[in-house]
């Protein structure tokens, strides 16, 4: 069995509307609470992260299985968006929508489109980030097959 780490630095110089850091790998950010929450709206935050670390994810997984079932693609691009709820002080982050656009080359079939779609839905339940959260976070997929 493999094991991978990863590891992150944060730094919060103030109080709750104060703007911190996190450096990990690659990624070297400021973060803060978002406007729609009160706070100050720099840099990213943590709702923003999940939905990131879920939507990269289910791409990823999603090209990975393409290309091992040789589904070629002209294009594939998605737009996610994070839902939270907040009521009565309790803020909850209650669902994640992806909808991918997979666009086929012009001389795929229907067997290659009914692929895209069963490797879409695949995709998603098979992504670690969403394998993570189940039970406290709705996924939804609402994926678009289309042809050149």
């Amino acid at each position: 069995m493999a094991e991978h780490s990863f590891h992150l630095n944060a730094n919060w110089p103030g109080l709750r509307n104060d703007v911190g850091e996190i450096e990990t790998g690659n990624l070297k950010m400021k973060i803060s609470i978002p406007p729609e929450m009160d706070g100050p709206g720099v840099g990213t935050n943590p709702d923003e992260m999940l939905l990131g670390a879920a939507a990269t994810c289910y791409i990823i997984t999603l090209a990975a299985m393409m290309e091992r079932s040789s589904l070629d693609k002209e294009n594939l691009t998605m737009d996610s968006v994070g839902v939270v709820d907040v009521t009565k002080g309790v803020i909850t982050y209650k669902k994640i929508i992806h909808r991918p656009v997979i666009v086929l080359k012009a001389e795929a079939t229907q067997a290659d489109q009914q692929l895209a779609k069963r490797l879409a839905e695949k995709a998603e339940t098979s992504c670690m980030i969403t394998r993570a959260i189940q039970g406290n976070v709705e996924v939804e997929l609402d994926a678009t097959i289309t042809t050149a």
